[in-house]
C-alpha cells in the first residue's frame, strides 16, 4: 500500500471519533464568546464615550505595538486560505458529513472570531490606516501561501500544532503588553483569543498523538521534515499596498522580536514543549530512518538555541503604510 494510501486510512480511523474531539477541544456556538462581547454597544447612549476611551488608552501604545497587533490580525483574517488547504488534505472530503471537514469548518468558525474582532478594535482605536491594513489582508489571501506539507495530514498537524501554540504566545504576550500600558479591555480580548489558540493546539497535538500509536515512523519522519525545513509563518506573504509579495514580513518578524510578542527562542520553546508532549523519546517500534530522525529532533533544541543567541534584532525604524504618520 502506498504511504498516501496509509495516510488515508489512519485518517478514516481517526475520524471515527472526530465527534468526541469536537465535543472536547471546541465549544458549542451558543456559548463561546463572540466579537461583541468586547466592543462598545453602538445601541447605547455610553458607545461614542466607549470609543473616546479607546482612543485616549491607544494613544499610550507605541507604534511598534500597533504594527505586531495589525500583523496578528491580518493573518488571523486569512482564514479562507488556511481552510481550504486544510480541506483538500488526503483523507478529507468536503462532503456535508465527512467528519474531517466538519473538524476543520468548526475549527474555522471559532477562528474568525479573532480576526471579526481585532479588525473592529483596531478600527476604533483611531491609530491605524484602516485601508492599508485591509489591503494587506486582500493581499494574503489573494496571495496564498505554501507551507510545505503538500496533501500530506501528518505534516499539517505538525503544522497546526507549533502555529497554534505560536499564535498562543503572540496573543498571549499582546495581552501582558495591553495590560502593563493599563489597556484592560485589550488585554482581556487577547488574553481569551490565546485561550482559544490553546485549545486548538491541544487538539492537532492530540490528533499527533494518536498517529504516533498507529504509524509511529511515518509520523516521525513527517515531524523531522517539518523541523529540518522550518516552520514558516502563516503571514510569510506580508506585504503593503504596491509591495511584492513577501516584501514585508522581514520587517515585521523584527518588530514583532523587538516587542517581544514572539521571538526566536519562543520557536525553539516550541520545539522542545511538541518533543515533550509527543514523548518522542519513549516511542517504539521505530525503523532506522525514523530512529535517525528522533536523534535530530532531540538535538535540534539545543542546537537552534545556541543560534538564536547569537542573533542581534535590529533597532531599525520601519515606515509601515499601515501606520498614521504623528
Amino acid at each position: 500500500m502506498s504511504l498516501q494510501n496509509i495516510r488515508k486510512e489512519v485518517m478514516q480511523t481517526l475520524e471515527k471519533n472526530i465527534d468526541s474531539f469536537v465535543d472536547k477541544f471546541l465549544m458549542p456556538i451558543e456559548k463561546i464568546w463572540q466579537p461583541t462581547d468586547f466592543l462598545p454597544n453602538s445601541q447605547q447612549d455610553s458607545f461614542i464615550d466607549e470609543v473616546k476611551e479607546i482612543q485616549e488608552l491607544s494613544k499610550e501604545l507605541d507604534d511598534d505595538f500597533w504594527v505586531v497587533l495589525v500583523g496578528d490580525t491580518i493573518t488571523e483574517e486569512a482564514l479562507p486560505t488556511y481552510e481550504s488547504w486544510l480541506l483538500d488534505l488526503d483523507g478529507v472530503t468536503q462532503q456535508p458529513d465527512n467528519g474531517w471537514a466538519k473538524w476543520i469548518r468548526a475549527w474555522t468558525a471559532e477562528e474568525n472570531r479573532h480576526g471579526d474582532v481585532l479588525n473592529k478594535y483596531l478600527y476604533l482605536s483611531g491609530r491605524v490606516n484602516m485601508r492599508e491594513v485591509e489591503m494587506s489582508t486582500q493581499h494574503l489571501i489573494a496571495d496564498g501561501f505554501d507551507i510545505g506539507t503538500a496533501t500530506d495530514p501528518y505534516k499539517n498537524f505538525v503544522y497546526t500544532s507549533f502555529q497554534e501554540l505560536a499564535t498562543y504566545i503572540s496573543h498571549n504576550n499582546v495581552a501582558k503588553i495591553a495590560k502593563k500600558q493599563g489597556h484592560k479591555a485589550l488585554a482581556k480580548m487577547s488574553k481569551i483569543i490565546a485561550g482559544d489558540e490553546m485549545r486548538h493546539h491541544m487538539a492537532y497535538t492530540e490528533f499527533v498523538k494518536e498517529i504516533f500509536k498507529i504509524d509511529p515512523s511515518e509520523m516521525m519522519l513527517a515531524f523531522q521534515h517539518m523541523m529540518k525545513h522550518k516552520i514558516v509563518m502563516p503571514a510569510m506573504h506580508l506585504r503593503e499596498s504596491f509591495g511584492a509579495k513577501g516584501s514585508l514580513f522581514d520587517d515585521f518578524s523584527t518588530v514583532a522580536q523587538r516587542v517581544g510578542v514572539y521571538t526566536g527562542f519562543d520557536y525553539v520553546d516550541i520545539l522542545k514543549k511538541l518533543n515533550t508532549t509527543w514523548e518522542i523519546d519513549k516511542i517504539t517500534n521505530l525503523t532506522p530512518e525514523a530512529e535517525k530522525a528522533r536523534d535530530f529532533l532531540m538535538k535540534l533544541p539545543d542546537r537552534m538555541y545556541r543560534i538564536t543567541e547569537r542573533i542581534v534584532v535590529p533597532d531599525t525604524k520601519f515606515n509601515f503604510k499601515w501606520m498614521i504618520p504623528a
